[in-house]
C-alpha cells in the first residue's frame, strides 16, 4: 500500500530538514507517494498567493501534510504559513513525544511522556486577561505512562 503525503519542502532550511524527514520515513520500508508544492515567498513568486488553493486541495486529498520551516512574510497583513494552515484545517493541538533512551541515565529512567500543547483559537487574545490566564494554565497536559 502507497501513502500519499503532501510535502512543503519550505524555505531556508526547510528543504534540507523536509529532505531528511523523507529519507528517514523512507528509510522504514513504508512506500510514499509524494506531493511536493511551495508556500511562501516561492509560491507567490509563481502564483500569486502565499499559499495556492493546489496545497490546500493536496492536504484535504491526501489528509496528511509534512511541513518543513517556512519563513513569515514581512509587512503585508499576512500572519504566517503555520497560522494560516493551522485555522485552515483547525489545528489546534501539537503532540510532542519524550521517550527514555536505553543506556542513557536519567532522573526519573521508567517514565515516558506526552505533551500536548494546545493552540488557542484565534479569538483567545479577545478574552478578559483573567481567563487568558487561567486558559494559560492549562495549555500544557502531561500524560505519563510507566514503561514496561
Amino acid at each position: 500500500m502507497t501513502h500519499k503525503v503532501t510535502l512543503i519542502p519550505g524555505d531556508g532550511i526547510g528543504p534540507e530538514v523536509s529532505q531528511a524527514t523523507v529519507r528517514i520515513l523512507e528509510a522504514t520500508g513504508v512506500k510514499f507517494e509524494w506531493e511536493s508544492f511551495a508556500v511562501g515567498a516561492d509560491a507567490f513568486e509563481k502564483h500569486g498567493e502565499y499559499i495556492p488553493k493546489e496545497v490546500i486541495e493536496s492536504i484535504e486529498r491526501t489528509h496528511v501534510g509534512l511541513k518543513g520551516p517556512v519563513t513569515t512574510p514581512v509587512g503585508g497583513g499576512f500572519s504566517s504559513i503555520n497560522v494560516a494552515l493551522r485555522q485552515k484545517f483547525e489545528l489546534y493541538a501539537n503532540f510532542r513525544p519524550i521517550r527514555n533512551l536505553p543506556h542513557i541515565p536519567t532522573r526519573y529512567p521508567d517514565v515516558d511522556l506526552i505533551i500536548v500543547p494546545k493552540k488557542l483559537r484565534p479569538a483567545s487574545p479577545n478574552l478578559p486577561s483573567s481567563m487568558r490566564a487561567k486558559i494559560s494554565a492549562r495549555r500544557f497536559m502531561p500524560f505519563t505512562k510507566p514503561t514496561s
